[in-house]
């Protein structure tokens, strides 16, 4: 993933609702959301080269998706894969607060992340590229959130822009396919708006949309996911390419 909008506690009876477009290189292979042969409790995509997911749920309403923190040039060969991350919780029976504290011992064994795990009744974020108030995780209070390859609610512009169409769709009760098109945004930041990542001007423009169109990368599928009071919990998944 990198673009997550959600909503934690805002809307009655549903604790969670959240957004998201999985970027990645085109020649990546992936398999489409569904339940895991070797987890049937958890419903997801698949990274079949990592083995993790971006974005998952459980039929027991455990939650979890993951970002990339960009950061050209601090990125090491060889660093564990980061979907791990999020398959393990989903695959697991860890509290969320249970899980970041015990995965801040090991977090720098990955190349930068942020990471969202929960259930309807906490959510957390950890990043280990955050600021040490976040190294033991930080709860979620209710609110709109985005979240995208830097830190937690960072006003990149497709941040900023996603957010408040997703308030928007909420406060109008929209359908899947609203919050679906909202995430096919390919318009592109103006330059004076765009992050300072180290990254070309070209790339950096490239990334700024919601939906990325490259040749060699881009956005490959977008999610909705729910959780609400009885522990259920929903995924719908389009897949790009």
């Amino acid at each position: 993933m990198c673009l997550i909008t959600f909503a934690w506690h805002v809307v009655p009876g549903m604790p969670l609702i959240a957004t998201g477009n999985r970027d990645e290189y085109h020649n990546r292979p992936a398999a489409a959301a569904g339940w895991w042969s070797d987890s049937p409790l958890v419903f997801a995509g698949r990274d079949l080269q990592g083995g993790g997911t971006w974005m998952g749920i459980t039929q027991t309403g455990r939650f979890a998706a993951l970002t990339n923190v960009r950061a050209p040039g601090d990125d090491r060969d060889g660093a564990r894969s980061r979907g791990e991350l999020a398959a393990d919780f989903l695959t697991g029976t860890m509290t969320a607060q249970a899980y970041v504290a015990q995965l801040a011992q090991a977090s720098d064994d990955y190349n930068g992340f942020n990471l969202l795990v929960g259930d309807q009744h906490e959510l957390i974020w950890y990043s280990n590229r955050a600021a040490d108030d976040v190294r033991n995780g930080q709860p979620i209070t209710p609110g709109i959130y985005g979240l995208s390859n830097a830190r937690l609610d960072t006003p990149w512009p497709k941040v900023v822009r996603t957010k408040a169409e997703f308030a928007s769709l909420l406060c109008q009760g929209a359908t899947d396919e609203a919050f679906f098109e909202m995430l096919t945004d390919t318009r592109q930041a103006s330059d004076c708006r765009l992050p300072h990542t180290g990254l070309p001007l070209e790339l950096e423009r490239a990334l700024s949309a919601v939906c990325i169109e490259t040749p060699d990368y881009g956005t490959r599928s977008s999610t909705i996911a729910r959780l609400d009071t009885t522990d259920r919990a929903s995924l719908s998944e389009r897949v790009i390419c």
